[in-house]
């Protein structure tokens, strides 16, 4: 087993943690020597896909990589133990002859300063911290402020802030990876594979839909015996697919195929469940009409019935929709859609909101999902119905709906660009 790991950091951090991972049998490394976003779209984006796990050097890093979003397998980072920082916090006594309250941290809690400061017996004054920020902007100005006031002659920090801060004349130290954090690191490392190798290994069915009939062009010659053959040769052209996810397909009803896989092969053939697939054999009108329902499960039957539910929000969708329910019962879809939730079907508070209104359970999940993807509560009828696609008249009988139950309320009111009525703006209240 090789676990290809991609280590994201400074160049001198990164060298420590790779010699480290030198001395396991089971990683495989490259290095992307990055401190900002323009740093990770030159370096990191091109191989996105090539790595298994990321591994940030540290605590700032992680925190730039994360906020950059745009990784797809699992993040981890080095964490600060207390051995690194008692250590340092030593060296630095010794040096310059400080106390705790003489030193700026950053990427550190205050709590895990407190108990460092204890290890070594700094406990006599209170120590400045600031870590309710990674950005690094903010946390030179920290440091420079508490230097310049005299109320610091040492800063604790990251790359490039150290080396910023000592061109300024103010003494900076960082805390490198230790063995003991670095070991901590491989053990969760080889965890998380772990997972995911579980998690790809699980069972996954597709079911999909197609309208034999509605593609025949002379429907005066439709014969039972045509249409089997119509059939039959539909699903020689989806054996291309199923043997691109090692699957087993089956006819389940008269223009209705399972097909029975596992989570990693339709996981990589729909790009982690972001787009449908290709199905190269087929042409590209007969590929834009399938109507398709993905199903993970722990059991064969877990999947299917999975599969069922993914494949009747499919339909509510409309024709040509893809959409997977995964074994935790959350849903994910449309694929291939700009537009595409992810939100659960089975929740009580949900539920509860179901029982007052006579909406369904997955509309009212899909509103939450909405909320929580955009990041506020308040909608017009026409971005609602954007996020739901449908048409402005559903979104607005919704939103009456809700505002008639006390589950939302207009709070402004915008004017159309042409003539028009004012459009209402409502704030829905499903979390309260």
């Amino acid at each position: 087993m090789s676990i290809k790991v991609g280590l994201i950091g400074p160049h001198d951090s990164l060298q420590i943690v790779r010699e480290y991972l030198q001395k396991t049998n089971d990683f495989t490394c490259s290095t992307f020597t990055c401190i900002d976003e323009q740093d990770l779209e030159k370096y990191v984006l091109p191989q996105k896909s090539q790595m298994d796990l990321w591994l940030c050097t540290g605590p700032i890093t992680y925190k730039i990589v994360q906020e950059w979003g745009k990784l797809e397998a699992p993040i981890l980072h080095i964490q600060i133990h207390g051995t690194a920082l008692y250590s340092l916090l030593l060296k630095i006594a010794y040096t310059h002859g400080v106390t705790a309250d003489q030193i700026s941290f950053d990427a550190i809690t205050k709590e895990d300063v407190l108990i460092a400061l204890q290890q070594v017996g700094m406990t006599e004054h209170a120590p400045r911290v600031k870590s309710d920020t990674f950005d690094f902007e903010p946390l030179i100005q920290f440091h420079r402020t508490c230097f310049e006031q005299g109320l610091s002659k040492v800063a604790i920090t990251g790359h490039p802030i150290d080396a910023i801060l000592r061109k300024e004349g103010i003494p900076a130290y960082r805390i490198f990876p230790t063995e003991i954090s670095m070991e901590s690191a491989v053990s969760e490392m080889r965890r998380v594979y772990e997972t995911l190798q579980f998690k790809k290994s699980q069972i996954a069915v597709q079911i999909i839909e197609y309208d034999v009939v509605m593609h025949e062009q002379d429907t005066t010659a439709l014969t039972t015996q045509h249409l089997h053959d119509v059939e039959r040769q539909f699903m020689q052209q989806l054996m291309p697919y199923v043997k691109q996810v090692q699957g087993s397909i089956l006819t389940i009803g008269f223009g209705r195929y399972a097909i029975f896989s596992t989570r990693g092969f339709l996981q990589d053939a729909t790009e982690n469940f972001s787009q449908k697939a290709e199905v190269s054999s087929l042409p590209v009108q007969q590929l834009e009409d399938l109507t398709c329902g993905i199903g993970i499960g722990r059991s064969a039957q877990e999947a299917e019935v999975n599969a069922w539910h993914a494949l009747m929000q499919s339909r509510t969708n409309g024709k040509g929709s893809w959409m997977v329910c995964f074994d935790d019962r959350s849903m994910t879809g449309p694929l291939g859609e700009a537009q595409q939730l992810t939100y659960s079907y089975s929740s009580q508070q949900i539920e509860a909101i179901r029982q007052k209104t006579s909406l369904s359970a997955v509309t009212l999940q899909k509103l939450s999902s909405i909320i929580h993807k955009r990041g506020t509560e308040q909608f017009s009828a026409n971005e609602l119905a954007q996020y739901l696609q449908m048409t402005p008249r559903s979104a607005r009988r919704i939103l009456n709906e809700l505002e008639m139950t006390g589950l939302a309320k207009v709070v402004a009111e915008e004017s159309p660009r042409q003539t028009g009525r004012p459009r209402k703006i409502y704030q829905l209240q499903l979390n309260d």
